[in-house]
């Protein structure tokens, strides 16, 4: 079973991180359950699986923490990477600035939304053809980010 966040509530403000291997899958089980008969609304988010992700050229290998555009490697930070690898594997949803901070740096959101916001504008510098007109991070105006749901997984 792979890892993953569980939360419930307005912009993460309860937030559950989990990370069991097959031998903890029935307590994991047995809490979710629990969560949900106490009136938990709960949603996992999908991180760091160790499948390989492809959108038309560009190619993620989670396990190998790389990143290629054809047959071009693209450094990214780990930041960077974690936050690519969350919107890839979790395709068309929307994500806020303060889910992706809470989620990538494993913390409550602070307060500043730049910090995110900045490493967007890095990702999509190494990613995209033309970063102006993104094609793979989406932003959803007055919402968050999300990546292109329209774009095919190549594998």
């Amino acid at each position: 079973m792979e890892g993953g966040i569980l939360y419930g509530g307005d912009f993460l403000s309860e937030i559950l991180i989990l990370h069991v291997d097959s031998a903890g899958e029935d307590l994991y089980k047995k809490l979710i359950e629990v969560i949900k008969e106490s009136g938990h609304n709960i949603q996992k988010v999908a991180i760091e699986s160790c499948l390989p992700l492809q959108f038309d050229s560009l190619r993620i290998l989670p396990d190998r923490h790389q990143v290629f555009q054809g047959s071009r490697e693209i450094v990214l930070t780990m930041k960077e990477f974690q936050i690519l690898v969350l919107l890839a594997q979790n395709k068309g949803r929307i994500f806020s600035k303060e889910q992706i901070y809470n989620v990538v740096w494993q913390e409550l959101y602070s307060g500043d939304c730049n910090i995110v916001m900045s490493h967007i504008h890095n990702i999509r510098e190494k990613i995209e053809v033309n970063p102006s007109e993104p094609v793979y991070i989406q932003t959803v105006w007055g919402v968050g980010y999300r990546f292109n749901k329209n774009l095919c997984n190549g594998l």
